[in-house]
């Protein structure tokens, strides 16, 4: 009698598996929708709460600035709500600590090389673009009475250069945006995806799918394609989420150069990657080691707690404790994204962050494997962890 050869990588089975199954549940299409219009109608609403009026004060020490202020102040009334209060100051270095002090928003200087818009961390993006046009008008103008003149020398020396006292830019409102989707995203997805895996366990393990389907393939193989598939999946979801949130932000216009939120989204991603696998076996032990769905609700509190954890430091963590979490890993897959977008990371420390991250998903992948194999097949009771490590397999 003839006996079937063995399947060429069970694993890609599974895993193809729980992708087909998951593309044909209607609640997993649905929540993917209802998320996408949420992203989408966060970052539309801080767009608009981001729009309200603003009085900008301008520091001014020349009196060649007063003619281009009253140029940017009617731009401001013609565009908008805005408004434009000057401040004369006696030098430059006086309009410079007006800046610093934060009594004056912005100053314009004016030197032999043309003219130079100062801020403290950053300009405000709609303030830089009139005092910008202004300069034009007002150079082209002065230049214009004189007869004779090219259109070359009418446009030359009218750049504004922006100077920021600080070094770095102050991202705003975008930063907080962004920030906070990273964070929702990895907590939304790692809870909807992990639930998934431990609920599919538990269920085959109910129905002792899981004894028939061990006759086939290895049990350690159902746990590598339970964790590849759905991290797969959690992948795709989560990367159709980040793109409509980064096409949001660039309509909405809430970042005027997306460039620092892409560089830091192709890190959240390789994080998201290293800190779901490090969570999904975890998941699948879990399942394994229930027997009800109401031990499983019950036996999530430690890994929720990371989630919640997660969740926090990306919404609250700042400076010293910030950095710390960007090295822990499951946390880091939010903290480092985050510290990125704040800029003056070194290049060495996320690629440390992530490495440990992935160290951490191999070794629990192995923990994971050991536990699944002894776990799963023990029907009608619950088991801790300690519990299963001592049964033999």
């Amino acid at each position: 009698m003839s006996t079937r050869p063995p399947v060429a990588r069970p694993w890609w089975i599974v895993t193809a598996r729980e992708i087909s199954v998951k593309l044909h549940d209607r609640s997993f299409l649905l929540s993917t929708v209802v998320t996408v219009l949420l992203v989408a109608g966060s970052v539309a609403a801080s767009a608009l709460l981001g729009g309200s009026s603003a009085d900008h004060v301008l520091a001014t020490a020349a009196p060649e600035a007063a003619p281009v202020a009253a140029r940017a102040a009617q731009a401001l009334a013609e565009s908008g709500d805005d408004t434009l209060t000057v401040h004369s100051a006696n030098a430059p270095d006086a309009a410079r600590r007006a800046v610093a002090d934060e009594t004056a928003d912005a100053a314009l200087l004016r030197d032999l090389d043309g003219w130079t818009v100062v801020g403290r961390d950053d300009v405000d993006p709609t303030l830089a673009r009139v005092l910008e046009q202004a300069v034009a008008e007002e150079t082209l103008a002065a230049r214009a009475r004189a007869a004779g003149t090219t259109a070359e020398e009418l446009t030359a020396g009218s750049e504004l250069r922006t100077e920021l006292l600080s070094g770095e830019p102050d991202r705003g409102p975008a930063r907080l945006v962004v920030g906070f989707v990273f964070a929702f995203l990895f907590y939304l997805a790692a809870i909807l995806f992990g639930m998934a895996i431990a609920n599919s366990v538990l269920e085959e393990k109910q129905n002792r799918v899981v004894e028939i389907l061990a006759t086939a393939v290895p049990v350690r193989q159902l746990l590598y394609g339970k964790v590849l598939g759905n991290s797969l999946l959690a992948f795709a979801q989560t990367g159709l989420y980040a793109a409509v949130g980064l096409v949001g932000v660039n309509v909405t216009g809430a970042a005027a150069d997306v460039g620092w939120i892409l560089a830091a989204s192709g890190w959240f991603l390789a994080f998201f990657v290293a800190g779901f696998a490090a969570q999904a076996s975890v998941w699948a032990v879990l399942g394994s080691l229930a027997s009800r769905s109401e031990d499983l609700q019950t036996s999530t509190g430690p890994i929720m707690t990371v989630l919640i954890g997660a969740l926090f430091v990306g919404l609250y963590a700042e400076g010293a404790w910030l950095t710390a979490a960007s090295f822990v890993p499951v946390v880091s897959s939010v903290a480092m994204p985050i510290r990125l977008l704040d800029g003056g990371v070194a290049w060495w420390q996320p690629v440390l962050s992530l490495t440990i991250a992935l160290a951490a998903a191999w070794a629990l992948l192995r923990l994971g494997e050991r536990i699944y194999q002894r776990a799963v097949f023990q029907g009608g009771r619950s088991l801790t962890w300690r519990q299963a490590a001592r049964l033999e397999q």
